[in-house]
C-alpha cells in the first residue's frame, strides 16, 4: 500500500500538469491568465492594506483599517504571506520581507501563544521561506539548506513551544508563554488536532538541524493519541493531556480533529514512514464504517458510533484533497461535489451546515474566507484534469471579490445568508486561500515542477533540491522532502566521521599478561553473566560517567550491583 500511495502522489504531483492541458480545454490559456491576474490583484489589495494599516500587528482589521494582535504578536500576516509572494513571482518583496523578519521578529516576549497556531503559521512559514530562499534569489549560507538565518528563526520559535510537551503523556498543552513556559493554571484540555499536528514542521526541523528533540516529541504525541483511540478505532475532539481522558467524545473529520489525520498522511509521504501510514489506514476504515453517510461525513460518539451531530463543517472540506493524496479519487470526487453544492448555495461555506435541513446552523453562519475546498479542488484538478474543479476556483474568485472586498482588504463573511461582514482578515487568507487559487490556475508554477528544474545545495553542494513533490503543511506552506534527506545524509556522515575521530583519541587498554602463573583471574576472559555477589570491574574510559545501578542485562534479566 505504501508503494501505491507514493505512486498516487507521484501521479498527482508530476503527471498532472500534462493532463491539465489535455482535459482543461474549457478554460483557455487567455482565461487562465485572466484569473491569475485577478488573483494577484486580490492578493496585493489585501497585502498592501495590511502593510499600510496593520503592520506590525498580527492581522488586518479591514473594516476599520487598523491592526490587531491575535496569535502572539509576530507580525503573523507577514510571515504567513511570505512564500505566497514567491508563488506569485515577486522575488524582490520576498527578499525584503525575509530580511525584515530576521531583523525584527523576537520570540523572547511575555506572550501567551497557541502552540498549534504558532507551529503551523510561524514555524511552518519560516521553514518554507528558508527552503525557498535560494529560489527567491537570496544569498544563502554555505551548506544551505542545512543552515540559514530563517532556519535559526524557525528553530528559535519551535524551542519556545517545547515546554508545552513536558506532560506525563507527551501530549502538549494548548497554550504556552513564550518567556516563562506553561502557566501553572493552564488548562490541560487540548483538541486532538492541537496534539497531532507537529510531525511535518518538527521533523523538518530535526532533519535540517540535526537535533532530534523536535521529531521525538511530535512522534510521542502522535503515538499517545493512537493508543487512546476507542475500541471502534475513533478519536474524540478534546483530550486531557495529563490524564489521557477524553473530554469531548465527538468523533469526525472536522474542527478540532482535521489536521491530525492530514499529518498522518503527509508525514508518511514526507518521511517515507510506514508507521504513520498504517495509523491513518486504520483510522480511515473506522471513519468510513461509522461516520460516512452518502458521501457526507457526520459526527458520531467515539465509543458507540451513534450520530451526535449530522452537520458538515467547512474545515472538513480538506478531506477530498487528502483522499486524492492516497489515490481514492472516486470517493474524493463524490464528497467534493457535495461540498461544492453548499458553496453554490451561499457563495461560500458556512462554518456549520445541517445536512438533514440543507441549511446553516444557528450561530455558525460565518465564512472566514477559508481555503479548504479550494485546496481540495487543486489536488483533484491536478490528479484528473477535470475542469469542474477549476470552475470552483472561478466561483471562489467571483464570490470573494464581490462579497468580501472592502477598501482595506477582504473581510470575513459574518453571515453567508445576507453576506454581512466582520472586521477581520485572518492571515490564512494570504497564506492558503490565495495560494491555492493561484496554483489552481497556474499549472506551470514552480511548485508543480516535474523535475525539469532543480537547485544544488547541501554541505558538499551535491544535493538536488526544489525538483518537485512539495508537501504542504496545514497552513499551505510547502516543504521540500529532498532537503530533509540531504541534511540527514550530511549529518549521518558527519557523525560517522566524529565517531572515527573519537575512537582514535581513546587511550589503548593496557595489555593483559596471558602467561601461565599470573596471579588473579585477569588472564581469563570476563564472564557475560556475573555470579551473585560478584562485581564487574569498570572498563577503562576516556571520560567519567555517572554511576548506573543496572550494570548489564542478559536475555531479559537485569543484573545490578546488588544482584
Amino acid at each position: 500500500m505504501l508503494t501505491f500511495l507514493f505512486s498516487a502522489v507521484f501521479c498527482a504531483t508530476y503527471v498532472s500538469p500534462i493532463i491539465s492541458h489535455v482535459k482543461g480545454r474549457d478554460f483557455t490559456e487567455q482565461e487562465m491568465s485572466h484569473y491569475r491576474d485577478r488573483i494577484k490583484s486580490m492578493f496585493y489589495h489585501a497585502y498592501n492594506s495590511y502593510l499600510e494599516n496593520a503592520y506590525p500587528y498580527d492581522e488586518l482589521r479591514p473594516l476599520t483599517c487598523d491592526g490587531q494582535d491575535t496569535w502572539g504578536s509576530f507580525s503573523l500576516t507577514l510571515i504567513d504571506a511570505l512564500d505566497t509572494l514567491l508563488v506569485l513571482g515577486n522575488h524582490t518583496e520576498f527578499q525584503r520581507v525575509a530580511t525584515l523578519l530576521q531583523d525584527t521578529v523576537d520570540f523572547d516576549t511575555d506572550v501567551n501563544a497557541s502552540v498549534f497556531e504558532t507551529n503551523i503559521r510561524v514555524v511552518g512559514g519560516l521553514l518554507s521561506a528558508h527552503l525557498l530562499s535560494k529560489r527567491a534569489g537570496m544569498e544563502v549560507e554555505e551548506g544551505w539548506p542545512c543552515s540559514g538565518p530563517l532556519l535559526r528563526l524557525a528553530e528559535d520559535a519551535a524551542r519556545k513551544l517545547l515546554p508545552a510537551f513536558q506532560t506525563p503523556t507527551g501530549m502538549p498543552y494548548g497554550t504556552v508563554n513564550l518567556l516563562r513556559g506553561v502557566d501553572p493554571a493552564e488548562t490541560p484540555v487540548t483538541c486532538t488536532a492541537g496534539v497531532g499536528t507537529f510531525i511535518l514542521e518538527f521533523s523538518t526541523l530535526s532533519r535540517l538541524t540535526g537535533d532530534p528533540v523536535f521529531e521525538d516529541v511530535a512522534r510521542k504525541a502522535l503515538r499517545a493519541l493512537w493508543r487512546r483511540r476507542s475500541e471502534i478505532g475513533l478519536v474524540g475532539n478534546h483530550i486531557d493531556v495529563i490524564t489521557s481522558k477524553w473530554v469531548a467524545q465527538d468523533a469526525g473529520i472536522g474542527a478540532g480533529v482535521d489536521s491530525y489525520f492530514e499529518y498522518l498522511v503527509k508525514g508518511a509521504i514526507l518521511l517515507q514512514d510506514e508507521e504513520l501510514l498504517a495509523m491513518f489506514q486504520e483510522f480511515d476504515k473506522s471513519i468510513k464504517n461509522y461516520t460516512k453517510f452518502d458521501d457526507w461525513y457526520l459526527w458520531v460518539q467515539m465509543h458507540k458510533g451513534t450520530v451526535s451531530m449530522p452537520v458538515f463543517q467547512s474545515l472538513e472540506a480538506f478531506w477530498p484533497g487528502l483522499q486524492t493524496l492516497i489515490g481514492d479519487i472516486s470517493s474524493a470526487t463524490k464528497t467534493f461535489h457535495n461540498y461544492y453544492s453548499v458553496w453554490r448555495q451561499f457563495g461560500g461555506l458556512p462554518e456549520f451546515y445541517s445536512i438533514p435541513q440543507g441549511y446553516t446552523v444557528d450561530k455558525r453562519e460565518g465564512y472566514p474566507l477559508r481555503p479548504e475546498l479550494i485546496e481540495s479542488a487543486m489536488y483533484l484538478y491536478k490528479a484528473t484534469g477535470d475542469p469542474t474543479f477549476m470552475q470552483l476556483g472561478r466561483d471562489a474568485i467571483e464570490s470573494i471579490d464581490k462579497i468580501s472586498r472592502v477598501n482595506c482588504g477582504f473581510a470575513t463573511v459574518k453571515d453567508v445568508r445576507d453576506h454581512k461582514l466582520d472586521n477581520r482578515m485572518e492571515s490564512f487568507f494570504l497564506a492558503e486561500t490565495i495560494k491555492y487559487l493561484y496554483l489552481l490556475f497556474d499549472p506551470e508554477n514552480f511548485l508543480h515542477n516535474t523535475g525539469t528544474e532543480f537547485e544544488l545545495g547541501g554541505l558538499q553542494g551535491d544535493c538536488v533540491l526544489s525538483a518537485g513533490g512539495y508537501i504542504f503543511n496545514t497552513e499551505a506552506h510547502p516543504l521540500d522532502p529532498a532537503a530533509l534527506h540531504c541534511c540527514s545524509r550530511s549529518q549521518d556522515e558527519r557523525r560517522e566521521l566524529q565517531d572515527i575521530l573519537v575512537s582514535f583519541s581513546k587511550p589503548l587498554r593496557p595489555p593483559t599478561d596471558q602467561s601461565e602463573g599470573t596471579s588473579g583471574d585477569r588472564s581469563a576472559p570476563e564472564s557475560i553473566a556475573l555470579k551473585p555477589g560478584e562485581k564487574r570491574k569498570p572498563p577503562a574510559l576516556s571520560c567519567p560517567v555517572q554511576p548506573f545501578s543496572a550494570k548489564l542485562a542478559v536475555m531479559g534479566q537485569v543484573f545490578s550491583d546488588n544482584s
